[in-house]
Order: structure tokens, then sequence, then C-alpha cells
């Protein structure tokens, strides 16, 4: 999914030419062939799926999320650090939900000439079908997002209905430990009269009569097994219903009763009888893989029981395994795609890969740097093709009027494929076939197939990759079944390189967790604002709702001089980022805002800030705060309101050196400020009756503010203004 990584009005995240082989042994196909995946034909579709990926070049891969932000203040913006960009990354993986993974082997062909490619199309859904701790899964939808889908014609239905399930290694290690406490200490758990269990009181008449009657019942049941050892009739005299209830069946070669119809209650009393009076007999709970059941047998002897409990509980441990298996459900793909050890290739991929680890490895770190060190461990060799397209000077030209979104880079690099027709631009170069197989089907002419749906995505994807190889030299011709792909010299500087964000063209390397250097095409990139220091950067919310960014600057400048602030940007409508020419002009401003909160009297009222401050809740601190406010799993969507999630309560975050400083000076910083033109002009035309009527202060009388004009006044002379 690509498109749908963008808020209406924001910027976020996010040798050869591929041709149709024309062949007479395959038949046209009106449609793209894909192999769409259930859990109704998952289990035959992951066979094939291994034969292809173990005999694969490279394998591409996509998918299709429930959204992309949680909150707007959540886009990827330029003035994000980043550190920053990681953590809005993994708020997106944790929040959201896979709903398709595409899956896309690609084998070169040296007989053909072509690659061979098996474009797999799985529906996932988070279904818990294990019992783990804590509540069951839950994920956030976004708007924009879900109606994409649907614009494409997704099948939510059978998303949800025949989705397949998973569980992350983590969840699956849960798992097992649960199981391993369940039958590994104890001598059984369904061999119920076994236990020491108190008997249940018989405070009710209705009780005493029926555990008396299951008495007589199972007496009469041991006594014709004795008499005929087989089982023998069933006893005439019975109502129907108890024999209904009462069925003669075979149990590991042993006779048994099946109780039906009996209620729990009802049952927990039949155990108790057993284990009290029928030395004999044992109750069991057998759970199969639909349902359970609940079974008296009849054993010869003392050891003929303690092997039924063993087999019992072997069997449950079993059936249990089984369950925990089937429950991994689409995780073994993953683990299928990171022990063979196979390139990966995915376009604009960090939010893929973010999701592979939080869906199916495990909570994603908090840093970066742990990030790549897990990802590198289970998936050594990843190329995002948004990083090819701007890796060759060649590759930059074709694109450099087009964007490098997934179905841009595939209508431009490979048209032949995209829209079935030979391209005059691209004639003179050798070409690269491509033929798509699923299951009897063998295809190279088919119509355009349905963008965003994962499966033809990561086809897309692989048709770009190789495109792309041929920009950089590689001559798949020339390319033997022995050699490992991903150790082609001309790639490796390529390897394991991806956008942590496009608009900035940063780029993490998978490798160290560092940030590396720019590649060619980044420079295409418009920024928006000058260069930007972080550490001359303050973070300001709470403040009015009209207040615009233009006004706040005006209302800093004035305080701290014309060229004090070199940029603000817009979070969101209830905060901004300013920032300062100079580090030291954070400090002052925290001081300064500290101060003027601190002190109510006429010149706080009469300052340029009072417009910013009005109010009382504007809260302002450094940069490290906003990482704070970004790691919270909260995700208000007000930033203002996060930063209260958050537990926020302070109006001012000095910087640990500046805190002293504050309440020793706290008078001079703000007379200090006031000494500027901008200041003191602003305090001589400010009309007596709007210090009256600001709502933020309290009344003040005519005396005061003549009082703090005077004082103005003084600076005014003092400091030759």
């Amino acid at each position: 999914m690509r498109t749908t990584k963008h808020w209406p009005r924001g910027a976020l995240f996010p040798s050869r030419v591929l041709s149709r082989a024309f062949s007479t042994t395959l038949t046209p196909s009106p449609t793209f062939p894909l192999k769409h995946v259930t859990r109704s034909n998952f289990d035959s579709a992951l066979v094939e799926l291994r034969s292809h990926v173990r005999a694969a070049d490279f394998v591409a891969v996509d998918m299709e999320m429930t959204g992309v932000t949680s909150a707007p203040w959540r886009e990827l913006f330029e003035f994000d650090r980043f550190d920053i960009r990681y953590l809005k990354v993994k708020d997106s993986a944790e929040k959201f939900a896979v709903l398709q993974f595409g899956v896309c082997p690609f084998r070169w062909d040296s007989l053909k000439q072509s690659f061979i490619a098996h474009p797999h199309n799985f529906f996932v859904f988070p279904r818990q079908e294990v019992q783990l701790d804590g509540p069951s899964y839950e994920f956030l939808c976004q708007t924009t997002s879900m109606d994409f889908l649907a614009k494409y014609q997704f099948d939510f239905n059978a998303c949800i209905r025949e989705g397949v399930s998973y569980l992350s290694r983590g969840q699956e290690d849960e798992a097992r430990k649960r199981l391993k406490l369940l039958y590994g200490d104890q001598l059984t758990n369904p061999l119920h009269d076994l236990r020491e269990t108190m008997d249940l009181p018989l405070v009710r008449v209705a009780d005493v009569l029926f555990t008396e009657r299951m008495k007589k019942r199972l007496s009469e049941w041991r006594d014709q097994l004795l008499q005929h050892r087989v089982g023998g009739p069933q006893d005439q005299g019975a109502s129907n219903e108890l024999n209904q209830q009462f069925q003669t069946v075979f149990f590991k070669m042993r006779p048994a009763v099946s109780l039906n119809g009996f209620t729990s209650h009802q049952l927990s009393l039949i155990r108790m009888v057993t284990r009290k009076h029928f030395k004999d007999l044992a109750y069991v709970r057998f759970n199969g893989e639909s349902s359970s059941q609940e079974l008296v047998v009849y054993t010869d002897s003392e050891s003929d029981k303690e092997r039924l409990v063993e087999e019992v509980k072997k069997e449950h441990h079993r059936m249990a395994e089984m369950k925990i298996n089937a429950a991994v459900g689409f995780r073994h793909v993953i683990d299928l795609l990171s022990s063979e050890n196979k390139l990966i290739v995915g376009h604009n991929c960090i939010l893929d890969i973010a999701h592979i680890h939080s869906k199916f490895l495990g909570p994603l770190p908090l840093t970066a740097e742990e990030f790549v060190s897990c990802i590198n461990k289970y998936f050594p060799n990843i190329i995002d093709t948004k990083i090819l397209l701007n890796a060759d000077y060649t590759l930059q030209g074709r694109m450099k009027k087009s964007s490098t979104s997934l179905s841009s880079a595939f209508s431009l690099l490979c048209p032949e494929i995209a829209h079935g027709f030979k391209s005059k631009v691209l004639s003179s170069q050798p070409c690269v076939k491509v033929e798509v197989h699923v299951d009897d089907m063998r295809s190279s002419d088919w119509n355009s197939g349905a963008k965003h749906e994962a499966g033809y995505d990561a086809f897309m994807t692989g048709c770009v990759f190789a495109r792309a190889c041929s920009y950089l030299g590689i001559d798949f011709q020339l390319h033997s079944p022995s050699e490992n792909l991903a150790q082609n010299e001309k790639l490796q500087k390529h390897m394991n390189l991806l956008y942590l964000s496009w608009i900035n063209g940063d780029i993490i390397d998978l490798r160290t967790g560092n940030r590396t250097a720019e590649l060619l095409g980044t420079n295409i990139i418009r920024k928006r604002f000058p260069q930007i220091l972080f550490e001359n950067i303050v973070l300001i919310w709470g403040f009015p709702s009209q207040l615009k960014p233009s006004v706040i600057r005006e209302c800093i400048r004035k305080t701290l001089g014309p060229t004090s602030v070199i940029s603000i940007y817009r979070l969101d409508q209830t905060a901004v980022f300013v920032q300062f020419s100079k580090s030291e002009l954070v400090s002052d401003f925290l001081i300064l805002k500290e101060s003027l909160e601190q002190t109510n009297d006429a010149i706080s009222v009469l300052h340029p800030l009072s417009q910013l401050l009005e109010g009382g809740n504007t809260r302002a601190a450094n940069y490290d705060t906003y990482k704070e406010i970004c790691a919270s799993p909260f995700s208000k969507v007000l930033f203002a309101d996060q930063a209260q999630a958050v537990g926020i309560k302070w109006k001012t975050e000095l910087l640990p050196s500046n805190v002293e400083e504050s309440q020793e000076n706290n008078s001079f910083h703000l007379e200090n400020a006031l000494d500027t033109p901008g200041a003191v002009e602003k305090s001589q035309i400010r009309k007596t009756e709007d210090v009256v009527n600001d709502s933020s202060n309290k009344q003040l009388t005519l005396d005061e503010i003549i009082d703090s004009f005077r004082k103005v006044e003084k600076i005014r002379k003092t400091t030759n203004l």
C-alpha cells in the first residue's frame, strides 16, 4: 500500500529491460494470475511457496495496512530528528494491522532467459486462537486508508472471516510456556479423578438424588461390563433420556461411557462420584480437534489406569502443540523467508519491515539501533527499490519527471508488462522476460493487475528491481543458478539501506542503525526550511487556538530581536516548532517565559509575549521533550492533548544549567527583555483599556498602570533608546 501513506493535508513518510515474453506454449490471460491465500488453502500454499522460495534468486514483498499515522502530528516532518522519525514509524507499526501480505519469489530461468515469478496474495487477520496473557488484539483503522482500500475493491469479508492468523515469536514462546506449566509438572490435567480435589458439598436435595442415581447407573454399567466383558446390552429399564446421556463407546481400546447432555455442575458431581466410589473407573476429559468429550473409562488394574493417564496426557500435549503450530499461522511464511536467507526486496519499505518486526518477531524496541540489530539478525539482505531509483544518474534522469511511487516506477520502467505494449523508448535495450506461474497456469501476457493488492504490488516491486539492476550493470543472462544475488558486488553498496523519511532523504543503515550519507537523488527534494539545528529549537504548545505561526514569530522577534527567529513550523493547531538563530536564545526564551508567568504586574501584561501566553495554558520546552511525547504509546489527535496524556503539567521546562539562573535573575530578565526597541514601542502604543480588560490578569488600578509606564520610560532613558 503506497498512496495511503498520506494525510490529505500533510506530508509523510513513506543491462536489461523487462518486457512480455511471447511463447507459443503460453495462453494469454485476461487478468493477472495471482494466487490468493486464505486459511482454507494456507497449508498447501505454504508447501508450494517453500519450494519456490528455496529456488528463488530474490523475493519481493508488499503489504496493505489499516492505516499509517495515528494522529496528524505523528506524520513525518522536516523538523523531525532521526530518532524521532524511528519513533513515528514504530508507533504506526504498533497501532495498525496488516490485512494483506504479498510475497512474490523470482527465479531466473537460464534456459528460457526469463524470470519466473510466483505472486502470492495472503489475506491476514490477527485472530486470537490460543490463550495468551493480556487482552485480545486491538488495532486502529484510518478512514482514509480504509476508504482507499475499498476504492480498489479490497475484500474485507475474505480478510476478516478467512484471513490467516498468526503468533509472533514472543507470543509463541508464551503459549509454549503455558503448555509446559499445564502438562510438564502435573501428572495429568485431563484425568480429573486422580486430582486431589475437594468434594462438592451436597446442600441441595437435587444434588443428593442426582449423585445417587449416577452411582447406581455407573455401578450397573460396570457390572454389565464385568459380566459380558464387551459392554453387554443396555439396561432396558433405564429411560431413553438416560440412555442418550450414557452411550457406551471405546476409548484407547477400553470400554467407556460417553457423557452427553449434562451441565458442567452435573459433570463435576459425576467426577466426584467416580473418584470416591469406583477405583476401576476413571473420569477423563478428552479435547479433540473441534470439541471436547467427557468420558468415564473402565480400567483393568491400577497399572492400566496409570497407562491411561500417560496416554491421555501425551494426546492432550500433542493436540495442544498442534493448536499452537496452527496458531503460528502466517508467521511460518516469515520464518521461511528468514531461514532461507534470501534477498528481500521492497519499495519504500521501512514501514513494512517495522510491521514484520512488530507482528511476527516481537515488540519494537525503543531505539533504531536495537531495531536494526534484530532485523539484520533475521533478514541480513534487504534492498529498497526506492534507494536504487536514486542511486544511478540514468535512473534519475528517467524518473525526474515522474514520482518514485511504485506504480509510477513500474509504468515508466516496465511499460511492456504494465501496459501490455512494446516501448519504443526502450526497444533498443535488451530484454529481461518475466513469466508468471500460478498453480498450473503459465502466463506472460495479461491485462494489468489489481494495483494495491499486496500480491500484485509485490510483483511490481520485483519487476522494478530487476529493471533497476540492468541500469546498475547486472546482466542476468550471465547469472548462474548457484550464484547468490545478495552477494553481487554491484548491489552491495545499496544493500540494507532504507529511507527512514523520503521527504528528508534520511537513510538508515540496517547494519549499524546509523544515518548514512544522502544518495545522489535526494537533492531533488525541495526543503522548505534552512538547515535545522535541533539545539536551537523550542517546542511551544497550548497557546490560544486563533494564533497563527506568523503572529507567534512576531511576538518573539519583538522580544528577542528581529533576527532571533529563523523559522517556525506548525505541527498542528495546538503546537509549533520555533528555530532560533542562536542556541543561547533557547535558554533566554524559556527563562523569560517562566519569568512572565510568575510575575503578574503591568509589565508582564504589556510584554510582547503576553499574546502568546494568554489563557495561561501555553507550554514550552526544548527538543528532547518532543521525543518524550512521541515515545508515548498514547495517540491523542491534538498534540496539546497528547502532552497532557503523557503527564506534562509544568508550563516551562528550563534547561538544567539555567534553572538556578532563572531563580536568581527572574526580575533581571524581565526588565532586560523590555530594553529591545520592539518591546518599548509595544508598551508605548498599548492602550490602557487593553491592559485593564486583559482577561488573563487581575484587574489593575490606574495608579499601577501609570507606575508601569513610568518604569518603562525609565528603562528607555537608561538604555538610550
